[in-house]
């Protein structure tokens, strides 16, 4: 190329430079004033974690916030490291589940989104705040372990950490959503937000519930 080619070359590259450079500035400042909310609907702000032990493993503050529960994170390389994953997130994850299901994460995603739209038509509440207060009421607070002692096994009353009540009870209510909506008419995200919602004020239909008191009551025996 000649020189005139070259600083045409390089002044385009400066004016395209230039023009990247302003759109991330505007980025920022449109950034700095749209506030995050789940799939551009539902605030992080009024979310609240009402059980204290619970309050570091449920990710729901505004610091947590995501459009879309697809961070793409890894969030399983370091011990507890889940716990600082977006709460809506480990929904979608633990539906992934099943063989056919594995890795399917946009299905996932759209599911829960719909669940959470059905949440929000029934309850007029905040969606993400119906998953909390599900998750904080769908875990046992008392299980019982093995323990084996010259030959013979009994089982003792142990409590149960927060990370595994979290664990557990996105599993609980995944596994209920999964079992309801297999040979059913009904949706897998109308069954879920059937569970969530169950879960959340507690009502014996739901199948968190029923296995949280199943294993409480065997706790309870085993003390």
């Amino acid at each position: 190329f000649g020189k005139r080619a070259r600083s045409h070359f390089g002044s385009s590259f400066r004016d395209q430079l230039g023009c990247s450079t302003s759109a991330a500035v505007m980025g920022e400042e449109i950034g700095a004033t749209v506030e995050v909310k789940l799939f551009g609907k539902w605030a992080y702000d009024e979310v609240s974690v009402s059980d204290l032990s619970l309050v570091d493993y449920i990710a729901c503050k505004p610091e947590h916030a995501v459009f879309l529960p697809h961070s793409a994170g890894r969030w399983q390389k370091k011990r507890f490291r889940k716990s600082l994953c977006p709460i809506v997130e480990r929904l979608v994850c633990s539906l992934m589940m099943h063989g056919r299901n594995t890795g399917k994460k946009v299905k996932a995603v759209r599911i829960v989104m719909h669940t959470m739209e059905i949440v929000h038509l029934l309850t007029d509440k905040n969606p993400i705040q119906v998953l909390v207060d599900a998750v904080k009421n769908g875990a046992p607070r008392e299980d019982s372990t093995r323990i084996g002692k010259g030959g013979t096994v009994r089982r003792q009353a142990v409590d149960v950490s927060p990370l595994r009540r979290v664990n557990q009870a996105l599993f609980f209510i995944c596994t209920g959503a999964r079992n309801s909506a297999f040979r059913n008419i009904k949706s897998i995200a109308e069954c879920l937000a059937d569970e969530i919602m169950n879960c959340a004020k507690e009502s014996s239909n739901s199948f968190a519930i029923k296995k949280k008191d199943e294993i409480e009551r065997v706790a309870k025996a085993n003390r």
